[in-house]
């Protein structure tokens, strides 16, 4: 995973009006906290971070005054209505160390004819190295039939990645439409009728 970059600067005002201040200069909030550290309370601009938080579990390397800290999107706020970035959580991380993360999945391929995959989870949560956390994880339901089931323990993860949810929790799964299945019956129920 890349590493973005982003110049950070310390605020020393606090409050609604002084973060609407900075929103309204390109600016956003932030707070950097982690390893037994005083919360940092800083601002970073707007264009460069709303594009940086389209990445899942996104890494910033942040420069404050020269001295450079590598850190993890912990949390987003925003504004519900018109969705503005209203403030995020860094957390300070460190080269080597593990963090617990949800991983989006990406569910490919076509099942067997007649049938559709339903995906009911959109993410799972993995503890991985903080610098090499991946940008999804792929499940193939190619070919799968009716009935078929793709749980979390059956993701194929790494070495150093470790799965945090229950092996038992449903990805997806591979079903026949209903209206199909009905069909199906009422056919049989009808050869058989024709038959006595």
């Amino acid at each position: 995973m890349s590493e973005n970059q982003l110049v950070a600067q310390a605020r020393d005002d606090f409050g609604k009006g002084a973060a609407r201040k900075l929103r309204s200069a390109g600016r956003t909030p932030v707070v950097v906290y982690g390893h037994g550290t005083d919360p940092q309370h800083l601002s970073v601009e707007s264009h460069p971070l709303s594009l940086i938080l389209r990445q899942a579990n996104a890494l910033i390397e942040l420069d404050l005054a020269g001295k450079t800290q590598l850190v993890l999107v912990k949390d987003v706020q925003r504004d519900p209505v018109r969705q503005i970035i209203e403030h995020v959580d860094l957390i300070i991380i460190k080269k080597g160390e593990k963090v617990e993360v949800e991983v989006p999945v990406h569910v490919v391929g076509t099942p067997f004819s007649g049938t559709n995959a339903i995906q009911e989870l959109n993410t799972i949560r993995l503890s991985v190295p903080a610098t090499n956390i991946r940008d999804f994880v792929e499940v193939s339901v190619e070919g799968l039939e009716a009935g078929s089931q793709i749980h979390t323990g059956d993701v194929a993860l790494d070495n150093d990645e470790v799965l945090l949810d229950s092996p038992d929790a449903l990805i997806v799964q591979v079903l026949e439409p209903r209206g199909a299945a009905e069909e199906e019956e009422s056919a049989e129920e009808e050869a058989e009728e024709a038959a006595e």
